[in-house]
């Protein structure tokens, strides 16, 4: 049975619009909004002694872990790409080299800028490995761009790297829960998983290498982060954890009890079965746009846009297809909720 079956014989999906916005927002399965909505009621009634249950987060955790490759210890929950990002930006030494692709998402680039004594440079994602320099101190980049779905070249940015003794700080929001992602290969990970992992919005993760770990200071740090949490609620801080837990934010309960059943949801279709998935839908759409005549920008992920056609938008709504306009480009998404269906409606519309 193919996941399109699965998926709709579980019934863990039931969108009442052609949804293809996965980029912006990744549809939270059936039994992550029971989760939020056991948790929300509790709450309204008093019946929870706290806000929520911390062995949620510690699920949620465990669950990422596996699905990006490394141990849970090497993961920090949190709840923004851009705080995790300016943890790792405060750590970087003044006048330091800083590498990026050329309108990458703001969230990956504004926690450097707004340091104001950083040197910054740019460069095209598709020559990003050849600008590392013997400066180059971070190379910090998208895996899959958000405006375009464009995918870097990881192997030769980490290989450029490598080279000069740079860092590497790779953004996986595109790409993990679609794309086979190996974060040990990184000195530092950010994962929004409101998107592909189809989390609720405020479920973010940071992976840390052992040998970078160091390197950060947590500067958030409360008594979450503390290696005795519960005897740690009053008075300095006297012991962090001894793993990436000491740079955990203070997360949202709501948002976690729901990737507690969203990631293992993920994780039972697996993602080399999503990867198949989503492509196909993707390919299947980029041959009929160019019967239609559109050139969409080039390449393979599930991230199709289409530069000049960002206008259709507001018609597209109407119509209840739900996409995105981005840089100017019209920007469909393919996920696992989505069928060949979703993509013949998507062309016809665009057909007239």
């Amino acid at each position: 049975m193919g996941i399109s079956d699965r998926i709709r014989h579980g019934g863990e999906f039931a969108p009442t619009t052609t949804y293809l916005n996965t980029a912006t927002y990744g549809l939270p399965p059936r039994r992550a909004v029971e989760a939020v909505r056991a948790l929300a009621a509790e709450l309204g009634t008093g019946e929870r002694g706290g806000s929520g249950d911390f062995g949620k987060i510690e699920e949620a955790r465990d669950s990422f872990a596996r699905l990006v490759g490394v141990d849970s210890a090497r993961v920090a929950a949190g709840g923004s790409v851009a705080v995790h990002v300016g943890l790792i930006a405060a750590s970087v030494p003044a006048g330091a080299e800083v590498l990026f692709p050329e309108g990458d998402f703001s969230s990956l680039l504004n926690p450097f800028v707004l340091r104001g004594d950083l040197k910054l440079r740019y460069a095209p994602l598709e020559g990003l490995a050849d600008a590392v320099g013997p400066q180059t101190a971070l190379v910090a980049f998208s895996t899959v761009q958000s405006a375009d779905g464009r995918t870097a070249d990881c192997a030769a940015i980490r290989a450029a790297a490598a080279a000069v003794g740079a860092r590497t700080l790779a953004d996986a929001t595109q790409s993990a829960g679609w794309l086979p992602f190996d974060a040990g290969a990184y000195d530092y990970t950010v994962t929004g998983a409101f998107k592909w992992l189809l989390c609720p919005r405020g479920t973010s993760f940071l992976t840390v290498g052992e040998a970078a770990q160091e390197s950060l200071v947590p500067l958030h740090g409360g008594w979450l982060a503390a290696a005795d949490s519960w005897h740690s609620t009053y008075g300095p801080i006297g012991e962090l954890a001894p793993d990436a837990r000491r740079f955990d934010e203070p997360t949202a309960f709501l948002a976690y009890h729901g990737a507690a059943a969203a990631l293992p949801f993920v994780e039972e279709l697996g993602i080399e079965a999503i990867h198949a998935h989503d492509t196909a839908l993707a390919a299947r759409y980029r041959a009929g746009l160019a019967e239609l005549g559109h050139t969409p920008v080039p390449g393979t992920s599930p991230i199709v846009s289409v530069p000049g056609l960002g206008e259709r938008e507001p018609e597209l709504h109407r119509a209840g297809i739900r996409v995105a306009a981005r840089a100017g480009h019209l920007r469909a998404t393919f996920h696992l909720y989505n069928t060949e269906a979703d993509v013949d409606r998507l062309l016809d519309v665009l057909s007239c």
